[in-house]
């Protein structure tokens, strides 16, 4: 027997259970979303133990003996002073970050993002050694302009980064190992670096997660418990997804809708939740409980693989902290930018990269008539390039025809995918992201990628 303590947010997934029958219906939510929802796994027999849990475990069985919540999401806003919030977050935050680092060297990815520039400012004001680093598409926009300038003004060593373009075939399989196939591969830049991260230091601390949990969902406080299923469900589908989980959910004649199991799937676990005071509480938990876990988690593996990783906004404190804090001051990563400006004023004066051209101090002019010189400049320079740009990670895995021979040798040219799905269903959505719509149907293709990957490194190890 063993005993597990699973973490309010978890960084890995713990299965319980054993590889025999494939749940299509979970694949199917899997195919739409890009990420497995629930306890949901491959396989029937298979579940992932649920977050802020404690459980025992028959290790020869494999069979859950106990199951015991020790935290519920919850909305208990304490009011006071916005001021005394701010302090409380970076005395936290701070504090977190030292637990987490000891002695260690840091390794930070830097972008043009809020949570990012708030790991700065903290590492900097704890004085803890760090080597910072920033990434950018061949071709596209330069996220490395802004991590230079935030590792200059903290005085952090910084290497800059290009994400080449085929990069994904040299090392898909190693990805496809590392996930376990659990995440579809469209977001997995961090394998073009794979082989350097070990060089930079001792440890990442990574700030995923801090821009759901410090603002609002973007819904009004007291919006009704069906719109709240209705927006998740349109939430959490991607595009071209829905389309393509409807498709297998035919082919492998399914009973019932898939739209319709989704959105009771969504409907049961928000009502779990139960938060009714506020729907961005509710909201926020149900991406916490649910998103964070099963997606966001997965393609931090790709860092775990080669140096342990950190995570401040997933420490249980952070999470508890949340749930006390005014849904008033969540909104417009409020906190976070009173952080930066109370620690360290002249980041806050670098140019924050959603809100570009304006920073922490001007954003709230980012509206006409005050933004538009800068949308007419920036489009008129992507007019005149010579080249195209590029604004998405699949452009550089599946455009060009070096690319499409390596995506449709993956797609069409592995009999134990074919066990899988038929191939008039990948022949479909390769056609339709080749013909129509590359980037509505550039999810589909990924997704059936991930599982021909799966078909081949999963499949064959059960079959044999």
């Amino acid at each position: 027997m063993s005993k597990f303590k699973t973490g309010i947010i978890p960084i890995e997934p713990t299965f319980v259970g054993y590889k025999q029958t494939l749940d299509k219906r979970a694949i199917c939510i899997f195919m739409a979303t890009g990420f497995f929802l629930d306890q949901d796994t491959y396989y029937k027999e298979q579940k992932v133990l649920k977050p802020g849990c404690k459980y025992e475990i028959n290790t020869t069985t494999q069979k859950i003996l106990s199951e015991e919540a020790y935290f519920k999401w919850h909305y208990s806003p304490v009011d006071r002073p916005f001021k005394q919030i701010v302090d409380e977050f970076a005395e936290l935050f701070e504090t977190i970050i030292k637990e987490q680092i000891s002695d260690n060297k840091v390794i930070l990815p830097l972008s043009g993002g809020l949570d990012s520039r708030t790991q700065a400012v903290a590492l900097k004001y704890l004085n803890i050694p760090v080597n910072s680093y920033s990434y950018k598409f061949q071709n596209g926009h330069d996220e490395t302009y802004y991590g230079k300038q935030i590792a200059k003004i903290c005085d952090f060593p910084f290497q800059a980064m290009t994400v080449p373009k085929g990069y994904l075939w040299n090392s898909v399989d190693e990805l496809a190992n590392i996930t376990s196939c659990y995440s579809e591969f469209t977001h997995s830049r961090q394998m073009a670096f794979i082989n350097q991260y070990e060089a930079l230091g001792d440890v990442f601390s990574l700030g995923h997660w801090g821009d759901v949990l410090f603002d609002d969902m973007n819904v009004e406080d007291d919006l009704s418990f069906e719109s709240q299923v209705s927006f998740l469900a349109n939430k959490i589908v991607k595009k071209g997804g829905l389309e393509l989980a409807e498709s297998l959910w035919q082919d492998w004649e399914l009973k019932g809708s898939f739209k319709d199991y989704l959105r009771k799937r969504v409907s049961g676990l928000l009502a779990a939740i139960n938060i009714p005071q506020s729907a961005n509480a509710q909201i926020r938990a149900f991406k916490s409980l649910y998103w964070a876990p099963r997606w966001t988690s997965i393609n931090l593996s790709i860092f775990q693989s080669k140096k342990p990783i950190t995570l401040p906004y997933y420490d249980n404190r952070m999470c508890e902290f949340i749930c006390t804090v005014p849904e008033k001051y969540l909104a417009g990563r409020q906190i976070q930018i009173a952080y930066i400006k109370k620690r360290r004023p002249t980041l806050a004066k670098l140019t924050w990269q959603a809100q570009r051209p304006f920073n922490l101090y001007s954003y709230t002019y980012n509206r006409s008539p005050w933004n538009l010189p800068y949308r007419i400049y920036n489009k008129l320079r992507h007019i005149t390039s010579n080249e195209k740009y590029i604004q998405r990670n699949w452009e550089l895995q599946f455009l060009g025809s070096e690319n499409e021979k390596q995506l449709e040798n993956r797609l069409f040219n592995n009999p134990m995918f074919t066990t899988m799905i038929s191939a008039e269903v990948t022949q479909k959505y390769y056609d339709l992201f080749k013909n129509k719509d590359q980037v509505f149907y550039s999810h589909s293709v990924s997704m059936l990628l991930t599982l021909s990957l799966f078909s081949t490194q999963e499949l064959k190890t059960t079959n044999n």
